[in-house]
């Protein structure tokens, strides 16, 4: 009896073992921002995607009514809108954005 419990508690560990090292990473969320060509905070988040080397999808809500349309179901009431996998930010700071992006795991 012992020694099939200490063959279990092995062949488990082994089990738990191998299925740790065979872990796949999770792919990084996406990055999505609604935005206007004229907005100057648009323009800073892209500065700082350029300058991070963050690469991200960028929705124009001007010149789309379905892309109007999804940003204002997102809640969307001022440009930018950025959101890194279900997490949202309004606007536009790099400590907003670094936070979010850290809790987001990016």
């Amino acid at each position: 009896m012992l020694r099939n419990f200490i063959l279990i508690f092995a062949f488990a560990a082994t089990a738990t073992t191998a299925g740790a090292q065979n872990a796949r990473p999770q792919p990084p969320q996406s990055v999505v921002m609604y935005a206007t060509v004229w907005c100057p905070y648009c323009a800073k988040a892209r500065a700082y995607f350029a300058r991070k080397g963050i690469a991200y999808v960028e929705y124009d809500i001007e010149k789309s009514a379905a892309v109007n349309t999804e940003f204002k179901r997102l809640g969307g009431r001022g440009v930018p809108l950025i959101l890194v996998g279900t997490q949202k930010m309004s606007g536009f700071s790099e400590q907003g954005l670094d936070a979010l992006l850290a809790r987001a795991g990016r």
